[in-house]
């Protein structure tokens, strides 16, 4: 069977706009590293459990792609799709670090959902796909329309493409092992402001060029300082002027 790409992205800039319920509503510009991705491939297997060969440091459980089953399966009730994962496993060559803020999970997830809609011939929108994405997590919506650079709003689910050209981004991910809920919840306690809608509308309609140019890291993302408080480290790992993708760990610049 073919192989799919699941990109990384990277956060031109992300702010937090308000809270629905336990949830931060953000206002952020997604971007795709088109230079940084894993690759996912259904290989045929002998047992029927559900397997994923590749390496993870969290369980089968765990796992986005497993958990991106279980929504497709709630929501289509597909015979199909249980056949498929009796006789394939689904294969991934990591090349997107973890716990970096790039979006690799959720990627991985998305892609596999779009997999298994090309494959079974499902017959689902990106858009009924992307409702199913949301239940695996916030990010997940983004990869699955596949645009290139997205105005990310809401609690992750509201995805507006952004017409601009394609930008070389170059990334470090330091080994730093950041803690998301704990970013946000330092942001919350201490950090935590009012985006205006001025301010909203601004960003909106900039290029991620322009915001790059007009800002300075702690600006651009609302959850730098937060994390900069809680891992003091990652000052030293920051190379001058680079940015901060989503919690961390990675910085990224313009190649």
């Amino acid at each position: 069977m073919k192989s799919y790409k699941a990109y990384a992205k990277v956060n031109m800039f992300l702010k937090i706009t308000g809270m629905r319920g336990n949830y931060h509503e953000i206002l952020s510009r997604f971007v795709l590293v088109n230079n940084l991705f894993d690759t996912l491939t259904f290989i045929s297997k002998t047992d029927t459990t559900f397997k994923i060969e590749g390496s993870f440091s969290c369980t089968t459980e765990q796992n986005t792609i497993y958990k991106a089953y279980v929504a497709l399966l709630e929501a289509t009730q597909s015979e199909g799709l249980k056949r498929l994962m009796r006789s394939h496993a689904i294969k991934v060559e990591k090349q997107i670090p973890a716990f970096a803020g790039l979006g690799g999970g959720s990627s991985d997830a998305a892609t596999y959902l779009l997999m298994c809609n090309e494959v079974l011939h499902l017959g689902l929108s990106r858009a009924e796909l992307a409702t199913i994405g949301a239940k695996v997590g916030a990010d997940v919506p983004f990869f699955v329309y596949g645009y290139q650079s997205a105005n990310v709003s809401g609690i992750g689910e509201i995805v507006e493409p952004f017409d601009e050209e394609a930008l070389h981004i170059k990334t470090i991910t330091p080994n730093i092992e950041i803690s998301t809920p704990k970013v946000y919840q330092e942001f919350r306690e201490t950090f935590y402001k009012e985006l205006s809608k001025e301010e909203v509308d601004k960003l909106s309609i900039m290029s991620s060029l322009d915001v790059l140019k007009a800002m300075i890291p702690t600006e651009a993302n609302d959850l730098f300082e937060p994390a900069l408080k809680l891992y003091p480290q990652l000052k030293e790992q920051q190379p001058k002027g680079w940015f901060f993708s989503g919690s961390g760990s990675s910085f990224f610049t313009l190649a």
